[in-house]
């Protein structure tokens, strides 16, 4: 059966759904915290550390655990990926864009696509540790995927740096 081109039909592609579904072999079902990879610092660009769970066969999302020293934050960065923080311990909170929020331990911290936003950890004494998820490995197989940091800076001087273009105007012509 041809999936796509000139010998692809129609009959073909239907009759090769299946009713059926075989679980997946994908393994190892469990990393442990001890199998983390960290990323090295140079490639974070910001005081937080960085530990990707990358053995996880997972295909379309990655899964970071992060943790942000007491009285540091994030970079201020954007990306093409979706990305949810699950704050597992400490309070703080993110700019994403013009907006900021507050956030604890339990909280879910949502950050949409080539949105400029970056991370605070609000205590002076103790770290915040996130769990990250985002859908970067999805768009990596897609060719999509981007990312740009602008360092420990604010929105406005990330706009500056990055957006060349004229600020967007909507015509109500």
């Amino acid at each position: 059966m041809a999936e796509s081109g000139n010998d692809f039909t129609l009959a073909d592609f239907l009759g090769g759904i299946s009713d059926t579904v075989r679980p997946g072999t994908a393994r190892p079902v469990v990393v442990r915290a001890a199998e983390l990879e960290r990323l090295p610092a140079d490639q974070v660009h910001n005081p937080t550390a960085l530990s990707v769970a990358g053995r996880l066969p997972t295909t379309t999302f990655e899964i970071f655990r992060q943790t942000i020293p007491a009285g540091e934050s994030s970079d201020m960065q954007r990306h093409h990926h979706e990305t949810v923080h699950f704050v597992i311990s400490g309070e703080g909170h993110s700019e994403v864009e013009d907006d900021t929020e507050s956030w604890s331990s339990g909280d879910f911290v949502y950050t949409a696509p080539w949105t400029w936003h970056r991370h605070y950890n609000d205590s002076t004494e103790h770290p915040v540790e996130f769990l990250t998820i985002e859908n970067s490995r999805l768009l990596g197989l897609l060719g999509v995927s981007r990312r740009q940091s602008a360092g420990l800076v604010t929105v406005a001087q990330a706009r500056a740096r990055f957006d060349t273009r004229a600020p967007f105007k909507e015509d109500n012509s």
